[in-house]
């Protein structure tokens, strides 16, 4: 695979270790524990931060140096996790990894009482260390801990709760997730030919373009949830107890507020998100209804919504990819051009599959010091290339906040994490539309289609099913696999209309839809996805819009996602502002519903 001699296709961690017998690690380890324990053991018998804004300021200086250098696991931590994701099967590499994860967790422990108290500080006395020009830049670090304060418990039940979440959830859910995974059926193959595949390879296979090897890969796969739905059942119930309580005792209004004040966006904001796109579930119908067409059948079987229409089989190397990418990034803007460039150049990614290597695409960062990192898993694919452009959104995205911001505010909120990243890959697959021939403009149309309305439609019903999940539970205390098969269908049926089938056994697909045990996180990939079209249709119209993009990039968790939007004349409050971007969805759909009756092919 020739490309430019300084382009590596591997990671290159020398700027962390050299191996992972490295003996700077150890002693890494004992600087992070030392500088650590200092600020422990001068803040922690102190009261005098709770109170005079000038010594918080000396407090937080120090606390920020604290996260920008070594955080609870230093670069030893970052380290082994990326190793630990290029060589999953590797035990040496496991443990050293859990040797440190339990490390961090200590110290954290040990140091939570600093957020705790300053979250704490009454509300009568908030203004006047607002008021003090010397904490000006951590002024949203503290208004966000602040909208924690009514929420939060003493330093000993925090700890309680922080310990028994591995026994009281995370467990539960761990053992659900192994015992899929371990699941194997016999089933036809990718090439048609009777073969024992696992839990992954099936479900790959449920939207093969050959509809007998789907409809054998969705038997085997509703098999496999039956076999697993009681233990599913006394799980969610477990970990809905457990949610239940924990918001008992934080006297939190609704199941969902922890949420939203953890991604530092309003309830009212989601609310709005939830309605408006509720509103427009028709035309998650329109487009269910047009692939049926399309398709030939009356109706789409449950597992056959993400079946393939036409042919995007076009194949890209990896030099072809990155020349594209750069193009389009260069067209945005130099500068993301740049990044892109130096991320290959400096091996920050990380790009063939290979054995034990994690499967599918990220990006990572980790210190604010520390280089941020690509993972991927390059075939030569259509969709390879608008993942290159999609996770590099990501790494821009980083790469503006470092540039811009300190440790305390170095991050992306929930609510807008997805937005630089579909916001690049939805360019560069506008450049592919421009290249390609009508016919592969409605395959490729079709399958943009299907990915908005799984990211926006879907994910929105799967909101309001999680919704419903708590609130009945808290009514009823316990649900049954057919009350929560029920509450599923419900909702699935709400935004996909008549033209999908709820088949026999889509009851029970909560089983495995992991997004619902991490209780209300959905609602981000709508409000990302949402916000970058808006976006994207703002920068067609004025190309130095671009600069303001990269200011609402480069801001990080220093100001709300709202107020961020409300500098670059954006109200998300307002349903005005997501049917902007539903609009953008609307016009796709009605392109692509005139171009299938151009081609003659409805």
């Amino acid at each position: 695979m020739a490309i430019q001699d300084s382009t590596t296709l591997h990671w290159n961690l020398q700027s962390l270790y050299h191996d992972d017998n490295d003996p700077n690690i150890d002693r890494d380890k004992l600087i992070v524990k030392r500088a650590n324990l200092k600020f422990i053991k001068k803040w922690q018998q102190r009261a005098d931060y709770l109170t005079k804004p000038k010594i918080l300021l000396q407090a937080l200086n120090e606390y920020e140096e604290l996260e920008k250098n070594f955080g609870r696991s230093g670069k030893f931590g970052y380290y082994f996790w990326l190793r630990a994701h290029l060589d999953q099967n590797n035990p040496q590499v496991k443990a050293k990894y859990n040797q440190i994860t339990e490390f961090a967790k200590d110290l954290g422990n040990q140091i939570r009482f600093f957020t705790l108290n300053i979250a704490k500080i009454p509300q009568s006395q908030q203004s006047k260390f607002l008021r003090y020009s010397g904490l000006k830049k951590y002024r949203h670090f503290l208004e966000t801990s602040w909208a924690f304060s009514p929420y939060l418990l003493s330093e000993e039940v925090e700890q309680v709760l922080n310990l028994k979440a591995t026994t009281s959830f995370n467990n539960w859910v761990k053992m659900v997730a192994q015992f899929l995974a371990q699941e194997e059926r016999n089933c036809l193959d990718a090439n048609g030919k009777p073969a024992k595949q696992n839990f992954s390879q099936i479900l790959s296979l449920l939207s093969n373009a050959d509809k007998k090897i789907r409809d054998d890969a969705a038997r085997a796969f509703n098999d496999i949830l039956a076999h697993n739905v009681e233990v599913a059942e006394a799980e969610i119930n477990s970990i809905l107890a457990d949610k239940k309580i924990d918001d008992s005792l934080r006297k939190m209004p609704r199941p969902d507020l922890y949420r939203h004040l953890e991604d530092d966006i309003d309830s009212q904001v989601v609310d709005v998100l939830m309605q408006t796109v509720a509103e427009k579930f028709y035309l998650a119908k329109r487009f269910y209804q047009l692939k049926a067409k399309l398709l030939k059948v009356k109706k789409l079987a449950y597992h056959e919504r993400n079946v393939e229409y036409g042919q995007t089989s076009q194949t890209y190397t990896f030099a072809q990819a990155v020349e594209l990418v750069g193009n389009v990034f260069t067209q945005l803007d130099p500068q993301f051009a740049q990044i892109f460039h130096d991320y290959l150049h400096l091996g920050q990614v990380d790009v063939l599959p290979k054995t034990n290597k994690q499967s599918g695409a990220f990006c990572i960062y980790d210190l604010p010091t520390a280089q941020v990192f690509v993972l991927l898993n390059f075939t030569n694919k259509l969709s390879d290339v608008t993942t290159l452009a999609h996770e590099f959104g990501h790494a821009i995205n980083n790469e503006l906040i470092k540039q811009k911001q300190h440790a305390l505010d170095f991050g992306t909120p929930l609510a807008t994490a997805e937005v630089a990243s579909t916001f690049t890959e939805d360019f560069v697959l506008q450049r592919i539309w421009q290249e390609a021939d009508a016919k592969m403009q409605l395959s490729l149309m079709m399958s943009k289609l299907n990915d908005d309305v799984s990211s926006i439609f879907r994910q929105v019903a799967c909101y309001r099913f999680e919704q419903h999940l708590h609130q009945q539970f808290r009514e009823k205390g316990y649900l049954s696999k057919e009350e929560i098969g029920k509450l599923f269908q419900k909702q699935m049926q709400s935004y996909m209309g008549e033209a999908v089938e709820q088949s026999p056994g889509s009851e029970n697909w909560w089983v495995y839809w992991s997004h619902i045990r991490r209780f209300f996180y959905v609602y981000s990939y709508a409000s990302g996805l949402l916000i970058s079209k808006s976006l994207q249709a703002k920068l067609k119209k004025d190309p130095q819009f671009i600069e303001k993009i990269k200011q609402f990039l480069a801001a990080g968790y220093s100001e709300s996602p709202s107020s961020i939007f409300k500098q670059l004349g954006i109200d998300i409050t307002k349903e005005e502002f997501w049917k902007e971007g539903l609009q953008e969805i609307e016009d796709l759909l009605n392109q692509a519903e005139k171009l299938s009756k151009k081609l003659g092919v409805l």
